[in-house]
């Protein structure tokens, strides 16, 4: 066929014309070597973001007990995860965001309970930070001992204290992207208690302090 105009019966098709033609070779497209069908990979993408400066959080909830009902089963136990991912979302009303690993405790706790705390940590709680980003620990319980804190009235969750701020959330929404999920939570409580010293910051792999 030469044109939309054409109408060419196969009659009219030379013989040898009429092979079978060729069956089409799948058009494949090429990868970048983090295995991605498009886009950067993944050590560029994580040299690229680690040059943005981040505040540093502990985010905490109260797992409940297994049967609240029963006075003799287990207590609850306190839960908490460093995280790097989080800001304001909205004014009116007040929402903050959290970003959690997909398939993470934290993520789990949340995705069956609402209420969750957030202490915004300062230069001098690196350790705090360091304490409950370690991978493969047994139990939080250990990580609360020696840590001062008190327990918020509404979330029920650890405050941490020293910290800069604290938060006390209900969860709004949570969105899937990637492999993480974004928790928007409304704010219930918020307090600055003045602590001294600045924000505990996390920039090129580091955690840092401001100056």
């Amino acid at each position: 066929m030469r044109g939309p105009s054409t109408d060419t019966s196969v009659s009219d098709v030379p013989p040898d014309v009429l092979k079978t033609a060729p069956e089409p070779v799948p058009q494949t497209v090429p990868k970048t070597p983090s295995g991605h069908p498009e886009g950067v990979s993944n050590d560029e993408f994580r040299a690229a973001m680690s040059r943005l400066a981040d505040g540093v959080v502990l985010v905490t909830a109260r797992e409940p007990s297994l049967d609240p009902d029963d006075p003799g089963a287990p207590d609850g136990e306190d839960v908490g995860m460093t995280a790097t991912a989080f800001m304001s979302v909205s004014l009116d009303p007040p929402l903050v965001l959290v970003g959690l690993r997909t398939g993470s405790r934290m993520d789990d706790l949340l995705d069956e309970q609402p209420s969750w705390a957030v202490s915004v940590l300062s230069e001098n709680q690196r350790h705090i930070a360091g304490r409950f980003a370690m991978k493969g620990r047994i139990s939080d319980r250990l990580l609360f001992e020696d840590l001062p804190y008190v327990r918020g009235e509404t979330s029920g969750a650890p405050l941490v204290g020293g910290a800069l701020a604290t938060l006390e959330c209900r969860t709004e929404q949570r969105v899937v992207a990637g492999d993480h999920t974004l928790v928007i939570g409304r704010v219930l409580t918020a307090s600055a208690p003045g602590a001294d010293g600045g924000p505990l910051v996390y920039f090129r792999g580091r955690y840092r302090q401001l100056g």
